[in-house]
């Protein structure tokens, strides 16, 4: 989520309805419903928004509040009890019932809209009717006036009652939309909470936040045509009515043909669809696979990997195209028969009147022409109806699905009030299994009895179900038999991190109140004041999606702090230590655990050893079942899996004891060792500050800067440049004039032929004709066919330049962001990369290049028009002009206000998703909390802050729309009364008529005009979206031809570090404060450091992922800066922080770039202790990995990111806190593999457990981007004061005697 603005605040502070502001404020804020009738008929309500809009840019804090109606809060309550009474239970739910419910929900706004829209159909053919009557009254040599008035009268009013009803038509449908999509999107969000794990794991978040993003959305859209297909019929019912008064038996041929039509339509519809669902299919495999590229970015740029992956999207985005072209095709030839409906069905007519022998007067065929016009309505829209019937089906039952699925139990936990009983937790013969179809329960026979106030620790080798154990009891996980009884509210803390979005303070918090010592006393116990301080905004710093800009030890500790915030009674911790190195684990040992929890009952599991003495009961798992539980000293003696576990242990320990001379060691008491810690932090506090100050005295005004931006959006007027570059990019432009031609000629061709028939046609019965009724026919013919050729070429001229820039646009986008630095990925939350590939990518595939070139021809159209009235009656010229003026002004007006709500529309989706996604993953934690009902209420607000500028970017244009309505009625009556005024002698009846018949399509043609530029405006924001993101300054090149490196390049693997300076962006601090040092050719080198000193940031440098601000590294005397990236990287390795798995298979995870053979694959996954488990599988090498890797646990994970970097055998080796989700055991794999493997290389460890680097060759001590200390780990040792050896005296003490005694 984006920087919250005052409106957000109040509204996430759950003020949605109470607002706190100034009385002007609060005028805007509820002008819809408390408007009088006049102002709602003519959309007057909105004026004081659009005049606000005119001023200033548009902020959310300016929109009206939503009426309890419109509001997903107002609404949602309702809807789930109407529902629930419908099925009784959800899980029976049907797409019947849905609708049902979703109808009577909304009946009025539904029925008031029917209305409307039956209205307006009345109206649109009174002009036609009366079309007949006019010219026989002009023709007429001794006509009265005042006839002649109220003929004009009749066709005003019904123009005028037309435009209204329309207006108010799509307005009702609008409002009615809004509050569908956010009945079903709230819907869908509380459903996201309650799911069970099995449903989720068979649906990935991807399919789940399109429930939310595209289907929900469907059917609210779907309410534009729920009135189409009884609206068809009484269209064609009336045109039939009024062609069997003007044209007598051929309206049967006219009826016969619009079925033709209609029905050539259909085919091509079915197509459309079966195209658009093969598009669809597509767009998710890429949009999954975009998805997956943004998450791992950083492991891709390390590995190389990044533009294998891309040519993997570009891959599937080529099936795509071969869909998407197919489907322009397609809707080219819709658009085809639809513009040259009328012509055929007119030259039917027509014909059939000439072989019957019915006589064609003028009168009578500008009437039919007229009606064919309108005809062409309903025409087109069936097709399109049916697929949008169609489609919005297939939405419904997707959501119905999802909604039937299976939610948690809610039997799993017999949950006891707080003080009824002295047993916190109780297990007996508990059997519980994730996968109730398989034969395997995951945890077997479990029995526990935990008392209030027991500290209980469950360790284990990797998989033997220690989280699954946490998970039970939080209720998580289904239940075969057994009971399980909990007593008291739960904590939980999970073993991956899940951070919101948002400030820090707010994720501490987690909806409580503040309470100032309380939170402090949390900081202070979680060591997460020193982090604050150095964070540029402290608690108030806003942490990027999934917690990017923090480390993950800062992760876990901001984790913690919520759990001890909350003051629960269990507290439930998922391996909370390994995250954190020694000395801080050490510190939240004492401090949490020992201290603030000292009181409550603590389940933990943990993998350090060191922590298990203090244990009041330990549980030893394997497989599933405890086979261990007592006392540490008890267990010891019983059983061999401890055993093992701790003489792993042991073995590590050893190798510190044997560096260090006993006799020399002292074991100080801990408020001693303490206070000399302290006394070295407040020393380097005071040396900092002193520094800050001068800093300050240097440049008072220090950048500062929170790493998530606001979303830009570009404010002020879209403008021709945008337009101008969007036309301009396929082939240079070369197709541009030819489209203009084509559509100006079309234009022409169709006024001639209607001009023709006018002219050709005798005006009254009585006259004679004076062309022969084959010559009229041909002529008529020949001209329809010349404009429907003309209309073949601008549609097909407009597909082949729409694709061309669609594909072009494309590739530009997704080459320019796989290429940008690291540091737009951590500033840059995914959702908006992910908004641009998919919403505004596929606005350019499907709909901009029709929207633009239908806006240039309605303008080619509208002066063909106005030509033709005014050489029926020059005069209206002089009313045009000043009509022209006064619609380009409302138009501006109008329009500063319209870009920035359809902007804020496009911003604030974007929260909702996010949100959505963000709380399917943390789901877990949000429950165990059980903190369901805050966030089904945080979402109502995004929902509700969502539809606002949706609804009112409508009421806005229906707004425009009247006002422009009435200016075009004015240009028609006085047209009107021109023609009624002058007598006879100066007007051909015939051309009158035909200025009449185009006068009454005006304001019609002007409102698509006014719809078409509006949604230009509004879609043509993602070319501007895209254009952004096609200019991000890239990485350094990937390779430099003048300067390759030599292929045995690095040969010895030494690393020489000179004065580095580093930030992460130019508006934060720096990190690296100038560091110089050499890491030796085939030396283990280990990095140490508090929590957010450096250690990750040094590495990143090294694999360029950050440029330094200053200084450079050398390997093998070579300046890494002044080689390609790709050179550099793929000569590095490196077992990165976050064991990461891509979906494929075992094959493409190890090796994607497919460069080895498939025994050098086998060999390193048997060096990595894999070989056995992947045999196992059915596929072996080609089994299958799921998205992140989840159907593999963290420790396998990690020893697969060991097996990629056994196959590069590369002579530089980093690892970064590689063994921090692992257990002891398979921590030693890791380190045993690495010294045999890699003896002649350079190995960089950045390590948490003392024991991974004392067996180093040099240690490098950071501290705030400083070096502290840099030696062998035998010198540091013997200096006692040095903080090597303060952190390893804590580990043995710690180790040996635990913490408790």
């Amino acid at each position: 989520m984006t920087k919250l603005g005052p409106l957000e605040e109040s509204l996430l502070n759950g003020e949605a309805s109470v607002n706190k502001d100034s009385d002007a404020k609060n005028t805007l804020k509820t002008c819809y419903s408390n408007a009088g009738f006049f102002s709602i008929l003519t959309f007057s309500w909105m004026g004081p928004l659009i005049t606000l809009g005119s001023k200033k840019t548009l902020d959310h804090e300016d929109l009206p509040l939503l009426s309890t109606n419109d509001s997903a809060y107002g609404t949602f309550s309702t809807f789930k009890k109407k529902l629930e009474l419908e099925c009784g239970n959800v899980r029976n739910l049907t797409t019947i019932n849905l609708t049902k419910v979703l109808f009577f929900s909304n009946w009025q706004g539904i029925l008031l809209s029917g209305f409307f829209a039956f209205l307006f159909v009345c109206a649109s053919y009174v002009g036609p009717y009366l079309i007949d009557n006019f010219v026989q009254y002009l023709n007429d040599e001794n006509k009265a006036k005042n006839e002649g008035f109220i003929l004009a009268m009749t066709f005003v009013a019904a123009n005028l009652i037309d435009s209204l009803c329309q207006k108010h038509f799509v307005f009702k449908i609008q409002q009615v939309g809004v509050r569908v999509q956010s009945m079903l999107e709230s819907m869908i969000y509380a459903k996201g909470l309650t799911l069970s794990c099995q449903s989720k794991a068979e649906h990935s978040g991807g399919e789940i936040i399109n429930l939310l993003t595209v289907d929900a959305e469907r059917i609210g859209d779907f309410c534009w045509y729920m009135h189409d297909i009884w609206v068809a019929v009484l269209q064609v019912s009336l045109a039939l009515f009024i062609l069997q008064r003007s044209v007598g038996v051929a309206s049967v041929a006219a009826f016969a043909a619009t079925v033709v039509v209609m029905l050539l339509n259909l085919p091509v519809a079915s197509l459309q669809e079966r195209f658009q669902g093969k598009l669809m299919e597509f767009k998710d495999k890429r949009m999954k696979a975009t998805s997956e590229i943004l998450m791992n970015m950083r492991i891709l740029k390390l590995q190389t990997w990044e533009m294998k992956f891309l040519s993997k999207i570009i891959q599937i985005r080529k099936l795509e195209e071969i869909w998407l072209k197919k489907f322009l095709v397609g809707s080219a030839i819709v658009k085809f028969i639809f513009s040259n409906a009328p012509t055929f069905v007119a030259v039917v007519t027509f014909g059939t009147c000439v072989l019957i022998g019915i006589p064609l007067e003028s009168g009578k065929i500008l009437s039919a022409l007229a009606t064919f016009r309108i005809l062409q309505n309903p025409i087109f829209c069936l097709p399109d109806t049916i697929s949008v019937i169609v489609e919005t089906k297939v939405s419904l039952d997707r959501i119905v699905a999802f909604l039937r699925l299976d939610d948690l139990q809610t039997d799993v936990v017999e949950k006891l009030p707080r003080s009824s009983s002295d047993v916190a937790i109780e297990i007996e013969d508990g059997n519980f299994t994730w996968d109730l179809s398989s034969v395997n329960t995951t945890l077997k026979n479990i029995n526990i009895r935990v008392f209030h106030g027991m500290r209980v620790a469950v360790c284990g080798t990797v998989g033997s179900g220690k989280s699954s154990l946490l998970t039970c009891i939080i209720g998580e996980m289904p239940k075969l038999s057994g009971t399980l009884k909990v007593c008291g509210t739960k904590a939980y803390v999970a073993q991956s991190p899940w951070i919101q979005s948002g400030m820090i303070e707010e994720n501490i918090l987690f909806g409580r109140e503040m309470d100032r010592e309380k939170y402090e006393r949390v900081l202070e116990a979680c060591s997460l004041k020193k982090d604050l301080e150095v964070l540029p905004f402290g608690d108030q710093t806003i942490i990027g999606e999934k917690g990017i800009n923090l480390s993950g030890g800062q992760k876990q500790r901001v984790q913690i702090a919520r759990a001890l915030y909350q003051d629960a009674d269990i507290y439930l911790l998922d391996d909370p230590f390994s995250a954190v190195d020694a000395h801080t684990g050490s510190h939240l040992f004492k401090e949490c655990l020992l201290d603030l929890l000292k009181t409550k009952t603590v389940i933990y599991i943990t993998h350090q050893v060191e922590f298990l003495p203090d244990a009041d009961l330990i549980l030893v798992m394997k497989d599933g079942r405890i086979t261990q539980s007592g006392k540490y000293n008890d267990i010891l003696t019983s059983g061999t899996d401890f055993m093992e576990l701790v003489s792993a242990h042991r073995a590590a320990l050893s190798s510190v004891k044997s560096l260090e001379r006993r006799n020399t060691f002292k074991e100080s008491s801990i408020t001693g060792e303490d206070t000399g810690l302290l006394s070295d932090f407040e020393l380097e506090q005071e040396v900092e500050n002193i520094d800050d100050r001068n800093d300050k005295l240097d440049d008072t005004v220090e950048v500062k800067g929170q790493l998530v931006q606001d979303e830009e959006r570009e404010k002020g007027i879209i403008g021709l440049k945008v337009f101008w570059t969007y036309i301009t990019i396929a082939y240079g432009g070369a197709l541009v004039p030819f489209i203009f031609l084509s559509q100006i000629l079309t234009v022409v061709l169709q006024i001639a032929s209607n001009y023709w028939m006018a002219l050709a046609t005798p005006v009254s019965a009585t006259a004679e004709p004076d062309i022969g009724s084959l010559t009229l026919m041909v002529v008529y013919v020949s001209l329809a066919i010349g404009s429907s050729f003309a209309t073949l070429a601008r549609t097909v001229l407009a597909v082949i330049s729409g694709y061309k820039t669609a594909t072009l646009l494309f590739n530009q986008m997704h080459f320019s962001f796989i290429r940008a630095p690291m540091s737009f990925f951590d500033s840059t939350p995914s959702g908006r990369i992910l908004n641009r590939a998919s919403t505004d990518q596929s606005a350019i595939d499907m709909s901009i290049s029709s929207l633009a070139w239908g806006f240039t021809y309605l303008v080619v159209q509208l002066f063909g028009y106005v030509a033709v009235m005014s050489q029926a009656a020059w005069q209206v010229i002089i009313v045009l002009i000043p009509v022209m003026a006064a619609s380009i002004w409302y138009q501006r007006y109008y329009s500063a206000s319209a870009r920035e709500l359809a902007r804020l529309t496009g911003i604030c989706q974007a929260p909702v998703i996010q949100h959505f996604s963000e709380t399917i993953s943390g789901s877990t934690t949000i429950r165990s909390f059980e903190q369901e009902s805050r966030f089904n209420e945080m979402n109502m607000q995004l929902i509700d802050k969502y539809s606002q500028p949706k609804l009112y970017s409508g009421s806005a244009k229906e707004w425009l729309s009247f006002r422009l309505d009435l200016l075009s009625i004015t240009v028609f009556a006085s047209c009107l009364v021109f023609l009624v005024s002058f007598p006879s002698s100066i007007t051909n009846a015939s051309i009158a008529g035909l200025a009449v018949t185009y006068g009454i399509n005006l304001s019609d043609t002007q409102s698509d005009l006014i719809r078409f530029f509006c949604q230009l405006e509004n879609k043509i924001i993602s070319v501007e979206r895209i254009l952004q993101y096609t200019s991000i300054p890239s990485e350094a090149p990937l390779v430099i031809k003048d300067n390759l490196p030599d292929h045995s390049w690095p040969s010895f693997g030494e690393v020489h570090i000179q004065d580095l300076q580093v930030r992460y962006a130019p508006h934060l601090p720096l990190v690296l404060r100038g560091l110089t040092c050499t890491f030796t050719a085939g030396a283990k080198t280990g990095i140490v450091g508090r929590t957010g000193s450096g250690k990750s940031t040094l590495v990143q440098t090294l694999f360029r992922l950050i440029e330094p601000v200053a200084g450079q590294i050398l390997i093998d005397n070579i300046n890494i800066s002044l080689i390609g990236i790709h050179d550099l990287r793929s000569r590095l390795s490196i077992i990165p922080q976050d064991p990461t798995m891509f979906q494929g298979t075992v094959r493409s995870n190890l090796d994607p770039l497919e460069e080895y053979t498939d025994e050098q694959i086998w060999e390193a996954l048997d060096m990595c202790q894999l070989g056995d488990e992947v045999r196992k599988k059915e596929g072996k090498l080609d089994s299958t990995v799921t998205e992140n890797g989840e159907n593999w646990s963290m420790g396998q994970r990690q020893l697969v990111c060991l097996g990629r970097v056994l196959l590069k055998k590369s002579k530089i080796l980093v690892l970064d806190e590689a063994t921090a989700s692992v257990d002891t055991a398979t921590d030693n794999i890791i380190q045993q593999t690495v010294n045999q493997h890699f003896t002649d290389c350079t190995v960089i460890t950045i390590a948490h457990r003392i024991t991974s680097i004392l067996d180093s060759d040099m240690v490098l001590f950071l501290s705030e981007g400083l070096i502290e200390e840099y030696d062998s780990p035998k010198k540091l040792l013997k200096d006692k004061s040095s903080s090597l050896a303060q952190l390893v005296a804590e580990y043995t003490r710690r180790s040996n005697t635990g913490f408790g005694s």
